[in-house]
This record gives structure tokens, sequence and C-alpha cells, in this order.
């Protein structure tokens, strides 16, 4: 507020400064009361603000749908997966999942949003209305300073010609009654100069309601300016995180997928691998038996050696027991024919 703006207006603190009739003290008392009499409306206009639910309960509002958003914490979705095979049985189970917990926050979020909606139609009408009432207080406070002004330059006319004036007639003993002027001249003085002391006081309270007036009313607009942006972009960003966390764990178990579908393949290409190469060495090992199987051989040779040794030896054992008979049957023949020799010329008789 400029010095400018608070310099009286000259045209009214001269009809205002005609109001005043220092020989009536009702005028003094009666001066300044509409003017102050705007104090209680002013206040009651203020506590109005200060007891509105309107802050308390957007406050309240925003908490709960910072705190949903807050509960519901899509960066889980970055975590580590498990093992292939408990993703390849449980394949989306885990998006499942979330997607239904997000139906169920997000019917929260749209009902507490809803009502944040609400109170912020209401903040930025108390705005308005803080406003009016700001206008009205400055004019309060104008009006104010424009009383303070005339009973200031009532009193400095009064102090200057007035006073001065009376005194001179209380002087002339000729005029009885003229000190008494003089006494409720300066009685009626002191009056209008408590009357604009309170005035002044009055003004002072004004100048500190504006303020005041304005510090709701920023808050007011703070707070709606919040819930706006809360709505506008804090609950539209949390969803577009959720979709694209979601996307992610949608590609990371499409790759998870893809990569146990390719280490099966890898693992049965070895299995078929290394079965094969059993299988030929099986087979290659049986089919070189049969051709080259030395030891065998070996064995087969040493055996027919000694078959054959085993026949030489017998046939020879063979022809030494047929000598050896043959010359047993002949020592036999031999004793046969000595013993029928000996039996076909028996002695002759003597006598």
């Amino acid at each position: 507020m400029s010095d400018k703006t608070l310099e009286p207006a000259p045209e009214r603190v001269a009809e205002l400064a005609n109001r005043i009739d220092l020989n009536d003290p009702g005028s003094i008392t009666r001066f300044g009361q509409e003017a102050q009499g705007r104090a209680a409306s002013a206040a009651d206009a203020m506590l109005g603000s200060a007891r509105s639910d309107a802050v308390g309960e957007a406050g309240d509002s925003l908490s709960k749908l910072l705190s949903a958003l807050r509960g519901f914490d899509v960066t889980k979705l970055d975590e580590k997966p498990g093992l292939i095979a408990r993703l390849f049985s449980r394949a989306g189970s885990e998006t499942q999942a979330i997607l239904q917990r997000y139906e169920g926050v997000r019917g929260q979020v749209e009902a507490i949003g809803d009502k944040l909606d609400t109170h912020r139609t209401r903040l930025m009408e108390d705005v308005e209305r803080l406003e009016r009432l700001y206008g009205a207080t400055l004019e309060w406070f104008h009006s104010l300073a424009d009383h303070v002004a005339a009973g200031e330059a009532v009193l400095e006319r009064t102090d200057r010609e007035a006073i001065p004036a009376a005194e001179r007639a209380a002087e002339d003993p000729s005029d009885p009654l003229a000190p008494q002027r003089l006494r409720d001249l300066r009685a009626a003085r002191e009056d209008l100069d408590r009357r604009v002391h309170d005035l002044r006081l009055t003004r002072q309270v004004a100048m500190q309601a504006l303020p005041s007036i304005r510090l709701i009313q920023e808050n007011d607009k703070a707070l709606a300016g919040r819930i706006y942006s809360v709505l506008a972009n804090t609950v539209p960003l949390w969803r577009t995180q959720l979709a694209q966390a979601l996307a992610l764990q949608r590609m990371r178990e499409a790759g998870q997928a893809v990569r146990a579908a390719t280490d099966l393949t890898n693992e049965l290409l070895t299995a078929n691998a290394e079965g094969l190469r059993r299988a030929n060495v099986e087979v290659r090992t049986e089919i070189e038996r049969g051709v080259v199987d030395l030891e065998s051989v070996q064995k087969a040779n040493a055996a027919l050696v000694a078959t054959i040794e085993d026949s030489l030896r017998i046939a020879q054992e063979g022809r030494e027991r047929r000598v050896a008979a043959t010359k047993a049957l002949g020592e036999a023949e031999a004793e046969i024919r000595r013993a029928l020799i000996s039996a076909r010329a028996p002695a002759p008789r003597k006598g």
C-alpha cells in the first residue's frame, strides 16, 4: 500500500470536519461511529474465514489422497523377478494382482478427487469473498483515515483559533460566562481528542486486518492451487507411471519366457549332443571290436597253439604206449610160445 493511497481526500475531510460542532457534545460522540461500526462486520468476516471448514476438509482430503497414492507403490514392479520356473508357473499373476489392487485404489482416488474438486471450488469462492472483504476493509480504512484527518484538522483549528479567542474573551470582566465557555470549549476539545484517538486505534485495526485478509486469501489460493496441481499433475502422473511400470513388467515377463525357452532349447541341444556322443562311442566301440580285437586273436592263437602242442604230445605219448604195448605183446607171445612148447614135449618114463 503506497503512501499516496494513505493520503486522505481533502474534500471528504472538509465535509467530515463540518460535522463536528464543539458546542454540541452529541456531534463529537457520533463522529466516526459509522466507520467504527464496520469493525464488527470485518471481525465477523475474518472469524468466519478462520472457522471455515473448507480449508481443514481440503487438507484432510489432500492428505488422504497422497496417502492412497503413496500406499500403492508402483516402483515395486521394478524389483528383480524370481526363478524362471516360478515365472512360467505364475506368468502374469503378479501383474494381475497389481491391477486388482490398482482398481481398489483408483476408486478411492476418484472419490477423494471429487471431494477435493468440491473443496477447491469452495476455496476459490472464499478467495473471491475475501477479495471483496479486502476491498471493503480498504474502504473502511480510508474512511477512518478521513475521520482522523478531519478530527485532527478541527483540533488544530481549535487550538489555533477557538481557544485563544475564548481565552481572550475570558479575560474580559464584562462577560462573566466567558470563563465557563472557555472551560466547556477545552472539555469539548479533549472529548474530540479522545474520539480521534479511538479512531486512530480503529484505523490501526483496519490496517492490521488488510494483511491478515491477504494472508488467509493467499493460503486459500495456495491450497486450491495445490489441489489443482495434484488433480491435474500428480494423479495423472501416478497413473502414467503405473501404466509404464506394467508395460515394463509385461516386457520383463515376455523376456523371461523367451529366455526360458532359449535355455530349454540349449538344454535339449546339449542333451541331444551328449546322448549322440555316448551312443556313437558305444556303437563305434562295438564296431571296431569285431575288426581289430587283438587281444581276442592273441588268446585264440595261444589256445590254438596249445591245442596243437597237446595233440602232438598226446600223439607222441600214444606212439610210445603203442611201442611199449607191442613189446609187451611180443614178450607175452614169447612166453605163451615157451609155455606151449613145454607142454608139447613131456619127459620119458624109466622102467
